[in-house]
């Protein structure tokens, strides 16, 4: 491999994650010296500022015409949130899940998931789609900003003690360098790490979809990674969760969203992705609902689950890429036994779940 090619694809992986960490410091103080509620700047600045990189990524690739790397970034990114982080976080501590993600976060992430389904079938995303899904993502975050007024003290107390450190006076001046510094970094850390990615795909005969699928998207949750562990690590209320289901909303309605919006022209969506991995995104999505209802609680039982369906579909990629002969056996395996043994229990947990919880109390 070209010795400069790796070098330009890992320099703008870490640039990337470093502008991440500089955008969300510094924009989330200077919103708290202007006195912005910490839960609103939790919610907003932090919460997109983790996916800055699949942003930044996505909307570079789709105005270089990779349209693949666009499409795959987003959807490897939502299928390696839920099963990958969510699956260590888990196994590092029982995750409490809050009721208002299951009512509602959880179940707009599936409706997203299955709208963008509805987009792509047609073979690409037009503009006019892109700019509805850009619009969801204002929507959400005026209704965000909203519910945020009628959190009580107790997560308003979390939230100010996670997000808003006052800058010292006269620090506003070095926050916007930072929030300045980090965007300058986000550009041109998409545009080397495209520029590599693209170049090791061709190098090695890999599409460019798997290389967003799995490298890039893996990359661009950094942030989301070291969110979410950190906080399962600390032993945090539900951030770890929420910062995975709000990302991944984020990713289709922002970054796609935008991605198509800004496009010279519609994004082309290979058929691979509609009739498998776009499928998978919905299916880890809807997948999300019958273990948040056992007990709100994900166990580490089932944070093994996710982790291992994520090395079992990473698995059939790189098989499936290579044409190995394998495949076939493993996809039996995977469709006719694992998968259905997997949703029956999930059900039978739901239902029993479902009931415990529905019986009057004495």
């Amino acid at each position: 491999m070209d010795i400069v090619t790796l070098i330009l694809f890992l320099a703008g992986l870490v640039f990337l994650v470093a502008g991440a960490e500089m955008l969300v410091k510094g924009a989330s103080r200077i919103a708290a010296a202007l006195g912005i509620s910490p839960l609103v700047i939790g919610l907003t600045v932090v919460a997109f500022g983790t996916s800055a990189p699949e942003m930044a990524v996505s909307v570079q690739s789709s105005l270089e015409g990779q349209a693949d790397i666009a499409i795959g970034n987003v959807v490897g990114s939502n299928i390696f949130n839920v099963l990958f982080i969510l699956g260590i976080s888990a196994i590092i501590t029982p995750l409490i899940v809050q009721q208002q993600l299951i009512r509602l976060d959880v179940p707009l992430m599936i409706a997203v998931s299955i709208l963008t389904y509805g987009f792509a079938y047609d073979g690409q995303i037009q503009r006019w789609e892109g700019i509805v899904l850009f619009l969801g993502i204002v929507a959400y975050t005026v209704f965000l900003i909203r519910q945020s007024r009628k959190e009580n003290k107790e997560i308003q107390a979390e939230y100010a003690k996670e997000f808003s450190e006052k800058p010292k006076p006269g620090a506003i001046g070095f926050q916007i360098v930072l929030v300045i510094a980090g965007l300058a970094l986000l550009v041109v850390g998409s545009d080397w790490l495209v520029a590599g990615a693209v170049a090791i795909a061709k190098l090695f005969g890999v599409s460019e979809l798997i290389i967003g699928l799995t490298i890039i998207a893996a990359g661009t949750s950094l942030p989301e990674v070291a969110t979410s562990i950190i906080a399962a690590i600390r032993g945090e209320r539900d951030i770890a969760v929420g910062n995975v289901v709000g990302s991944n909303i984020f990713n289709i309605l922002a970054v796609l969203g935008l991605s198509a919006t800004v496009a010279p022209q519609a994004i082309p969506v290979a058929p691979s992705a509609i009739s498998f991995d776009i499928v998978v995104m919905i299916a880890v999505a809807v997948a999300c609902l019958p273990i948040f209802f056992t007990g709100n609680i994900i166990a580490r039982w089932e944070g093994f689950v996710f982790l291992a369906y994520y090395i079992a579909y990473t698995l059939f990629l790189i098989l499936n890429t290579t044409g190995h002969d394998a495949l076939p056996r493993f996809s039996i395996i995977m469709m006719e036994f694992v998968i259905p043994i997997t949703a029956l229990t999930l059900a039978i947990l739901a239902v029993r779940s479902y009931r415990k919880n529905s019986k009057p109390a004495r």
